[in-house]
């Protein structure tokens, strides 16, 4: 039996790098958790983010996975090193891929970074530039309205549009030439952060190259799924699973097996 990739987040924006992985790595098998019962993480506490991410990889360790990635940019600032203290197999997350891409896009040396209020708080993506490249200039800002409006399945409404223009309205005035999306939410929003920060500042999405390691990963462990049978990926959401299931289908442009799993919900804070 084939054994599969892992890959989870708080709610629907780790599906941003299950697209990718689907598409550089077409017959691996994914199995996606996606916790929308208790999204969003940002706003939560450190702990409790390490917390539910242990739930999870409990969870997905049944599977039999022969990696873990943490597509949540919040609880890969959390928690990576925690997992992978706790499992034996490879454990990868979203910040690092991210950065790196953002270091070789950048002409001006001022990069910008978007993500939730803990991802930002956590300055997790300003460490991980500045060990690649000392002098970069990073300019962070917590977006918190942008998680709900994705996991309510509302991409492109007036409503939308303007609520990231004014989120983003002080990035126009710096120096910046790349964006990271700092969050797995935000390639949803990419067309409404386009328009609001300038169609010259070049958008980075972890995902293409958290896609990437995990390939790189694959191979030098010889685990490949090279000549499989095209798999069939598996979905679980702690929450509405109708409305996970519709943008899901709308994001991946196909259809899906979903499990849904009940969850206890705890109050944010």
């Amino acid at each position: 039996m084939q054994q599969p990739i892992a890959i989870l987040d708080s709610g629907v924006g780790g599906l941003t790098v299950v697209k990718e992985v689907m598409r550089q790595l077409p017959r691996e098998k994914i199995i996606y958790f996606g916790d929308t019962a208790r999204t969003p993480y940002g706003p939560r506490p450190e702990e409790e983010v390490i917390r539910f991410t242990r739930e999870i990889v409990d969870y997905l360790i049944q599977f039999r996975p022969k990696m873990v990635v943490i597509a949540c940019n919040t609880a890969t600032a959390f928690a990576l090193a925690d997992i992978r203290s706790r499992v034996a197999v490879p454990v990868i997350g979203v910040i690092h891929p991210g950065a790196r891409a953002a270091i070789n896009r950048t002409q001006s040396g001022f990069v910008g970074v978007i993500g939730t209020e803990g991802t930002i708080k956590s300055a997790a993506y300003e460490e991980a530039l500045k060990q690649l490249k000392p002098q970069i200039e990073v300019i962070s800002r917590a977006c918190p309205k942008f998680v709900p409006l994705v996991e309510q399945g509302n991409f492109r409404s007036d409503e939308t549009y303007k609520t990231v223009a004014d989120s983003l309205e002080p990035l126009r005035s710096t120096p910046i030439d790349t964006l990271i999306l700092g969050c797995t939410h935000y390639p949803f929003l990419a067309d409404a952060i386009a328009e609001a920060v300038g169609r010259h500042i070049t958008l980075i999405s972890s995902a293409e190259e958290t896609a990437r390691d995990i390939s790189t990963i694959l191979q030098v462990k010889g685990r490949l799924a090279l000549g499989e049978a095209m798999p069939v990926h598996q979905f679980c959401c702690s929450g509405d699973p109708a409305l996970f299931k519709a943008i899901a289908q709308q994001w991946l442009n196909e259809e899906i097996e979903l499990t849904p799993i009940v969850w206890q919900v705890p109050n944010i804070g």
